[in-house]
């Protein structure tokens, strides 16, 4: 009696690839290594590590490549009318510092003022604030009460230590800043002038020509998107500062104190949500200053607030629309982390960053999901 020969299993994890006839059978590719979350979290905490040590480094040249994408998109117009990219970037940059010293001469004398001004007129609001905050100062002590209760006796005195500033610390530190100054104007002009021989070269060093015209399309889309992103919002800002400056000039201050307080809020709205925050509470503070009614004393944090609302959910998305949109909870995540890193300057660079990697994750095979998750 013949016994019937059992059937060979059959791996069904492994992929079946089909085979022409004459062909040896086509074998399946090993699966890709996977990096342990381990290994992954510290890549991440060394990396952390490595642009926070770097600072001093770094963001000179990311401050350079901020200020070389704004003036990218003016650059494009003046190479169509037939103007040379070295004159064109130097007629760029010479305007730019040629407003940023005309804007300083113009507010300096009122911020001197505001400076040496600051504690006389802080104690005359602090009637004034005590008043708005003497509800919550009753809520401390009570909460205060409550502790030394549980504490079973008065709380320890607090000790104040005073730090006296090192002059030399300050001496070393101003030829420092003016050579940061310096290099960042410098690294601008060149990355404005050979940016696109850099990139060439650049994009030479790797070995396949599908890598390379990938590589170069994603760059070319992320400098195009990206500076006019920049542009655009440095225009608006630009637009609610002459806005602020107007509305506080209409309410009484004088135009070059007006036009410090505008200044001061273009350049907080390059901060999303931090920005505006903190320009509510200084004009708030302002308005007690300058004004005796309680009324008129919220007049100038009121106009702030109204544009500042008119700006982010009207202006802008008319404007840029969502393709550079970004939710508010990483942004969030991204400017703590860029401000614990790095921190103004981080906070005025966490949005570009932010876009770059957006733009860079949708293109990526493979990566459209995460793209999504920062939508």
């Amino acid at each position: 009696m013949s016994s019937t020969p059992e059937p060979t299993p059959v791996d069904h994890d492994l992929p079946s690839v089909a085979s022409l006839p004459g062909e040896s059978p086509a074998v399946a590719p090993p699966p890709r290594p996977r990096s342990s979350t381990a290994a992954v979290v510290l890549a991440t905490l060394a990396v952390g590590f490595a642009l926070w040590a770097m600072q001093s480094l770094l963001l000179p040249i990311l401050l350079a490549m901020f200020f070389a994408l704004i003036g990218n998109p003016i650059l494009r117009v003046l190479q169509k009318l037939r103007v040379p990219r070295f004159l064109g970037a130097l007629a760029v940059l010479s305007a730019g510092i040629a407003s940023a010293v005309l804007m300083g001469s113009l507010l300096a004398a009122p911020a001197g003022d505001l400076m040496r001004q600051l504690p006389r007129e802080m104690r005359q609001v602090a009637p004034k604030l005590r008043e708005v905050i003497k509800p919550v100062q009753e809520a401390r002590k009570g909460a205060e009460n409550i502790a030394r209760v549980a504490g079973g006796g008065d709380a320890a005195p607090v000790r104040v230590v005073r730090t006296e500033e090192d002059p030399y610390r300050a001496l070393v530190a101003t030829p420092r800043m003016a050579a940061t100054v310096l290099a960042v104007v410098l690294l601008t002009f060149f990355f404005m002038v050979y940016g696109d021989d850099l990139q060439r070269k650049v994009l030479a060093l790797l070995p396949g020509r599908q890598q390379q015209r990938f590589t170069r399309d994603l760059l070319q889309s992320i400098e195009r998107e990206v500076s006019r992103y920049v542009l655009t919002i440095t225009v608006i800002n630009f637009g609610l500062g002459l806005a602020f400056a107007g509305m506080l000039a209409a309410l009484g201050l004088t135009l070059p104190e007006a036009l410090m307080w505008g200044t001061l809020a273009a350049l907080l709205n390059y901060m999303p949500y931090v920005g505006p925050l903190i320009g509510v509470t200084m004009t708030l503070l302002m308005g007690f200053v300058h004004f005796d009614s309680p009324l008129e004393a919220l007049l100038p944090a009121g106009g702030y607030l109204l544009l500042h609302t008119l700006e982010g959910q009207l202006l802008t998305p008319i404007v840029l629309g969502r393709r550079m949109a970004i939710s508010p909870l990483v942004l969030i995540l991204g400017l703590m982390t860029f401000g614990w890193l790095w921190g103004v300057v981080g906070l005025l660079l966490a949005v570009p960053l932010l876009a770059c990697v957006k733009l860079a994750l949708e293109r990526l095979h493979g990566m459209e999901a995460w793209a999504r998750l920062m939508e």
